[in-house]
C-alpha cells in the first residue's frame, strides 16, 4: 500500500511540477493515479473515462486560438506557431478531423498569421514562384 502512495505522489508531483493545479485538482489527481495503479496491480481492467467528452469542449474559443503571432490547440489549450505536428502527436488527429470536431473552416489556417507571412516572403526572397513558373512551362513544353 505505502509503495502504491509513494508512485502515485511521484507520479502526480512529476504532472504538477510542468501544469499549474489548484489543492483540489492535485488531490483528486492522486486519488485517480492511486486507483489506477492499484487497478493495475490487482490485474483489473482501467476504467477508462471517455476523453472524447472532455476533447468535444474546446479549451478556448475559435476566435481566441488563432492569433497573430501563435495559435492554440481547442483541445489541450497550448499555444504554438503551427498545428498540424501537434495534432498528430499529441492527439493522433489529422487537420481535417480537428476541423471537423470544431467547426473550422477549410480557409482557417492552421498556423500563425505572422508564421505564415514569413515563410510567404521568404518564398518570394528566393524566387520560388518564378521557379515553378519556369519549370511548368518548360514541361508544357515537352508535351
Amino acid at each position: 500500500m505505502a509503495n502504491l502512495i509513494e508512485m502515485a505522489t511521484d507520479i502526480v508531483a512529476a504532472h504538477a511540477s510542468t501544469t499549474t493545479m489548484t489543492k483540489e485538482e492535485l488531490v483528486a489527481e492522486l486519488a485517480e493515479v492511486h486507483n489506477a495503479l492499484s487497478s493495475l496491480e490487482k490485474g483489473e481492467a482501467l476504467a477508462v473515462e471517455a476523453a472524447e467528452e472532455e476533447s468535444s469542449v474546446p479549451a478556448v474559443s475559435r476566435k481566441k486560438a488563432f492569433g497573430k503571432d501563435k495559435v492554440i490547440c481547442m483541445i489541450c489549450g497550448k499555444g504554438m506557431k503551427t498545428l498540424a505536428r501537434h495534432l498528430r502527436t499529441a492527439h493522433g488527429l489529422t487537420a481535417s478531423e480537428y476541423r471537423k470536431q470544431f467547426d473550422i473552416p477549410r480557409t482557417q489556417s492552421l498556423a500563425a498569421r505572422s508564421y505564415s507571412e514569413t515563410r510567404r516572403q521568404m518564398a518570394i526572397d528566393r524566387g520560388l514562384g518564378e521557379n515553378l513558373a519556369k519549370a511548368r512551362a518548360a514541361r508544357a513544353k515537352k508535351k
